[in-house]
C-alpha cells in the first residue's frame, strides 16, 4: 500500500471516528479503486501521549471492500464493548491507526511444538479458532508488549476464551495475516507508516 493510501485509510478512519461521536453523517468522499477491493481491516484508537488502548474492532476476513471495512471498524472502534463509548472531548486526545490485513492462512505444521518456530513476531498476527470460540491479535501488539512466540499463543488462545497451552490442541486452528499499518503520530497529525518490527 502506497504513502498516499495509507494516509487516505486514516483520514477516512478519523472522519468516520468524529462523525460517529458526534451522531453526524459521515461525507462521501472518492477513494481510489484499491479500496474497492475487498480486505480485512482493523482500526485502532489510543490515548495519546500515554497509548493506551481505547478502542480496536475490525474485519479479519476481505467480506467488505476496504473503505467500507474501514468506516464499518471506525465506527465500531468507537463503541469497543471493553471501554465506555468514545466522547467528542476525547476526540483531540485520541490516535487512530488502520491495519489492512492480507487473507488469513491456516498454519499448518507437523507437530504443534514446531508451531512457534513457524511465526515471526513483528511480521504475523494470530487468529485462535476452536469451535465457536474465536480470537485474533494483530502483529503490532506482541511487539508493543515484548512477547516471544510462545507468549504471543497463549495470549491468542486467551484472547479467544481457551486456556493458554490450547494452541498445543490439534482442535485448536491457527491462522496468520499480516498487516500494513498506518497511525497519526499525534491526534490530527502527521500519518507515519506503522513499524512492526
Amino acid at each position: 500500500m502506497k504513502e498516499q493510501e495509507g494516509a487516505m485509510a486514516v483520514k477516512m478512519a478519523r472522519r468516520a471516528i468524529d462523525a460517529e461521536t458526534r451522531d453526524l453523517n459521515i461525507d462521501r468522499f472518492d477513494v481510489p479503486d484499491s479500496f474497492r477491493e475487498k480486505s480485512g481491516a482493523f482500526v485502532t484508537l489510543k490515548t495519546f501521549p500515554k497509548e493506551e488502548l481505547r478502542g480496536c474492532i475490525g474485519y479479519p476476513e476481505p467480506v467488505f471492500p476496504l473503505a467500507e471495512a474501514i468506516l464499518r471498524a471506525a465506527q465500531g472502534a468507537c463503541h469497543d464493548p471493553r471501554f465506555p463509548p468514545l466522547r467528542p472531548e476525547e476526540l483531540d486526545q485520541v490516535v487512530v491507526e488502520v491495519s489492512v490485513l492480507t487473507p488469513p492462512v491456516e498454519l499448518k505444521v507437523d507437530g504443534r511444538k514446531d508451531v512457534p518456530r513457524s511465526i515471526v513476531i513483528g511480521r504475523d498476527g494470530l487468529i485462535m479458532e476452536r469451535g465457536m470460540f474465536r480470537g485474533l491479535l494483530l502483529p503490532q501488539v506482541p511487539v508493543e508488549w515484548g512477547w516471544d512466540a510462545n507468549t504471543f499463543l497463549e495470549q491468542a488462545c486467551m484472547k479467544a476464551g481457551l486456556a493458554p497451552d490450547m494452541w498445543l490442541d490439534r482442535q485448536t486452528r491457527i491462522f496468520t495475516f499480516q498487516a500494513e499499518i498506518f497511525h497519526e503520530g499525534s491526534p490530527y497529525g502527521q500519518i507515519l507508516r506503522g513499524r512492526t518490527q
